[in-house]
């Protein structure tokens, strides 16, 4: 996937709408630091390469109901399978995750899940992306400032060109501050602060931001999850 831009495929329609995205420079950049990463430096890099895109393969940009905004990969082995917030199944459930599940529960009345991946929000409409897509295990932040950030901008500006409504949670100061990227008037920003145990208390309890997103869509998301 790293080694040739031909290799990065959604197989579907992400592939036109970002046609010559992976052209640029920025990107070639980019690349050339994964490939130096995951290959050359002796640290482990999460998410596995084949599933650092596995948010817009799961969820193509014409489906697209709401976006979940992420600051970067879970950094621990095992853990991170290309959506933000989620863990396969197995996983022990990570801390923000707990209090997202919390949070749900008292917006919607959903029992958790016993499991902790969010695959099923994927596949009804939630882009589940990180600002950031890859990391170095035990290191959060450690490839930011890399070229992610262009990308996810790019994501963030081609959503918001579109007409369907479509809402964004942005969670935490890294999500917010591609909140300038949302111009469209159709569209809703939903804040808050991170849902870590760190900053839960001070912003991200009480925001019902899954109530509000059903409210405010024609077709609402089933925020169920099946074991």
């Amino acid at each position: 996937m790293l080694y040739n831009k031909n290799m990065v495929k959604f197989e579907n329609d992400w592939d036109d709408v970002l046609s010559g995205e992976f052209d640029k420079q920025y990107y070639k950049d980019l690349r050339e630091f994964l490939k130096q990463e995951y290959f050359r430096s002796g640290h482990n890099i999460f998410p596995p390469m084949d599933e650092i895109f596995n948010a817009q393969k799961l969820t193509s940009y014409g489906a697209v109901k709401a976006v979940i905004l992420g600051q970067d990969p879970y950094h621990e082995q095992g853990q991170a399978q290309g959506l933000c917030f989620s863990v396969r199944k197995g996983v022990q459930k990570p801390p923000s995750l707990v209090n997202i599940f919390k949070e749900l529960q008292a917006d919607t009345g959903i029992e958790p899940p016993t499991h902790g991946s969010l695959v099923d929000w994927a596949k009804n409409g939630v882009l589940l992306l990180n600002t950031v897509l890859t990391v170095r295990e035990h290191q959060a932040n450690s490839h930011r400032g890399h070229g992610w950030e262009k990308y996810t901008d790019r994501v963030i500006e081609l959503l918001n060109q579109r007409d369907d409504p479509m809402v964004f949670i942005l969670w935490g100061n890294n999500a917010k501050a591609k909140q300038s990227l949302i111009t469209n008037s159709k569209h809703l920003v939903l804040t808050g602060a991170h849902p870590s145990p760190l900053s839960a208390y001070n912003g991200f309890f009480g925001g019902r931001y899954f109530s509000r997103t059903n409210d405010f869509l024609a077709e609402g998301i089933d925020w169920r999850i099946s074991e």
